[in-house]
């Protein structure tokens, strides 16, 4: 996931220029890169899966942001927003034919707001992430308003580092990168409630994205579009492009892994999404790719949504309206092959980060 945010104007008025260095190769080291980085401009952790009630099929995302706020790092004042955090959940009733959507905001500190540094733990007042060290697993409670998300993720494979050993170029200049790393095929159990109140037992599958970075988007980008699948056979696949107003593509990239075996990082000549089917929102008045054909050195698959009405408005917390829900992959003979996330922004409106 590139971040699937922008920040509102309160805050971008209070925000220092970004500044504009690269990022030095480095070896990610754990467990303390699952923890926050405060010395870099964003960063966000982000899950989204599919799970199952019986019969009954969601989608899920959850992400939290971390921002810093560079005009408020002098100030000496316990009360200056210095870093604030941002929270997202959402699930998609695939019965129901609705996507439910609630979002929170905070400055970091006085118990209400933290991304801890050491490891993987967030709190935004009651939502709260959390990595179990012993286990590796993770713990998210989330009760929103209309729906309430409790789940456990397990991983079943290895870390997957994106780009050059977790290094990941975003653009054409050296300093649009970003730390990043995928934890992809994660096994999910816990329970989603809708409305009622009642807990529904689930199991399913999930895919996480840590991603940090101090400059991440080039000046002509607008948006992005991005995937990330797990295939049925273990498989992993991430594809992304960011584009220009026009619609054409500024960068791209990805990586393949099947199950087993060594990842490998698609260069950005490599990867091309075509637009195949469009869904117009009633509401924001953005039209959006809801199928798309990917071409990348591991095969030529089809994304379609499963929902074609997963648009998120997110103005009153990270300022952007986008489009992220879950998506069937199939093969280039049409079969499915494997399920995960869609995220479509600058779609309603240029993206600013």
């Amino acid at each position: 996931m590139l971040g699937g945010a922008a920040l509102p104007a309160w805050v971008l008025a209070g925000l220092a220029p970004a500044r504009s260095w690269a990022l030095p190769a480095r070896p990610l080291s754990f467990p303390r890169d699952f923890g926050s980085h405060p010395e870099l401009r964003t960063e966000w952790w982000y899950v989204t899966g599919e799970a199952w009630a019986g019969a009954r099929r969601f989608g899920f995302q959850l992400t939290f942001f971390r921002s810093r706020v560079e005009a408020a790092q002098a100030l000496r004042s316990a009360f200056a927003a210095r870093q604030l955090v941002f929270a997202h959940a959402a699930l998609t009733d695939l019965q129901g034919g609705r996507l439910l959507h609630d979002q929170r905001i905070a400055r970091a500190g006085f118990g209400i707001a933290e991304a801890g540094e050491q490891d993987t733990d967030l709190r935004l007042r009651d939502w709260r992430l959390q990595r179990d060290a012993a286990s590796g697993h993770y713990q998210a409670s989330l009760p929103a308003e209309g729906f309430a998300l409790q789940l456990r993720f397990a991983p079943t494979q290895p870390l997957l580092l994106q780009g050059q050993a977790g290094l990941s170029r975003k653009g054409p200049e050296a300093a649009q990168a970003s730390y990043y790393y995928s934890e992809p095929q994660l096994a999910v159990s816990g329970s989603v409630a809708l409305g009622d109140g009642r807990a529904l037992p689930v199991q399913g599958t999930a895919w996480l994205d840590h991603e940090w970075s101090e400059a991440l988007m080039h000046p002509e980008a607008v948006g992005w579009d991005w995937i990330g699948m797990n295939l049925h056979d273990g498989s992993a696949l991430t594809a992304f492009r960011l584009r220009r107003r026009d619609g054409s593509a500024l960068w791209a990239g990805g990586s393949w892994r099947a199950a087993g075996q060594g990842a490998r990082s698609f260069e950005a000549a490599q990867v091309r999404f075509e637009a195949q089917r469009h869904w117009h929102s009633p509401r924001s008045g953005a039209r959006y790719p809801v199928q798309w054909r990917v071409h990348t050195p591991a095969g030529v698959f089809e994304v379609l949504s499963l929902l074609d009405d997963q648009e998120l408005d997110s103005r009153s917390s990270t300022g952007a309206i986008y489009w992220e829900g879950l998506s069937e992959l199939r093969d280039a003979r049409g079969q499915a092959v494997g399920r995960g996330y869609l995220e479509m922004t600058g779609y309603a409106d240029p993206l600013r980060l």
